[in-house]
């Protein structure tokens, strides 16, 4: 049997800093989700809740970081000095150095990621300003904390099983979280969408409702 799901994006209120990500999802799933469905949460969301947005114009670059944000594509999350010293401030300088010129010599030769293999996949899920909404527009939105620990006190709360992802518009789906029993391939394709959207749709939570294809249970 293979599960599909129909989404139900909830519009939530702004979510901020200090807030209780785990108490903001069981408000808003709360007579929507059933057993069986998926909730999944965005990551700059959760982000947010745990104080991990960081106003652009108050981090100062080191020349490591104004040398090493020349080489991203522009519109990747690294491409400005202030979210590459971010980045190095997460990972640490042995690091993303070693990431740089590792990623840097198999670019070269075809092969691309290695950076994020390297650095820490966190670092690909940094926005950097432009990637959030108002009033966050100004802020780099660091990738979640303890994003496992979130996911099972949501699993614990309502029964659902959770994720956290970092989704785009290109399609892309990447799990910076998820609970043990998540059929991670069925919710990326559910996702892929983006039905959280990038800009002000202000929906970062997203319900997943099971919908199975098992011709005899659809047949009942």
């Amino acid at each position: 049997m293979t599960d599909s799901y129909a989404l139900i994006p909830l519009r939530t209120h702004l979510i901020s800093a200090g807030e209780d990500i785990v108490d903001v999802v069981c408000q808003y799933v709360r007579g929507v989700a059933t057993s069986g469905d998926v909730v999944a949460i965005s990551e700059s969301a959760v982000a947010v809740s745990q104080g991990r947005a960081v106003l652009s114009r108050g981090v100062k670059p080191g020349f490591l970081a104004r040398f090493l944000c020349r080489f991203p594509q522009k519109h990747g999350s690294l491409a400005t000095p202030q979210a590459m010293q971010l980045a190095i401030s997460e990972a640490g300088v042995p690091r993303v150095l070693a990431a740089a010129v590792v990623g840097g010599l198999a670019k070269a030769v075809g092969i691309r990621g290695l950076f994020y293999r390297i650095a820490g996949r966190g670092l690909a899920a940094i926005d950097d300003i432009a990637g959030t909404l108002y009033p966050f527009d100004e802020h780099i939105v660091l990738a979640p904390r303890d994003g496992q620990a979130v996911v099972d006190a949501i699993r614990d709360r309502t029964g659902l099983e959770a994720a956290i992802v970092d989704v785009n518009d290109i399609r892309c789906v990447d799990f910076m979280a998820a609970t043990r029993n998540l059929d991670r391939a069925a919710v990326a394709r559910a996702l892929e969408r983006n039905p959280m959207g990038n800009d002000d749709e202000q929906t970062p939570i997203v319900v997943l409702k099971r919908l199975s294809t098992d011709p005899v249970q659809n047949a009942g």
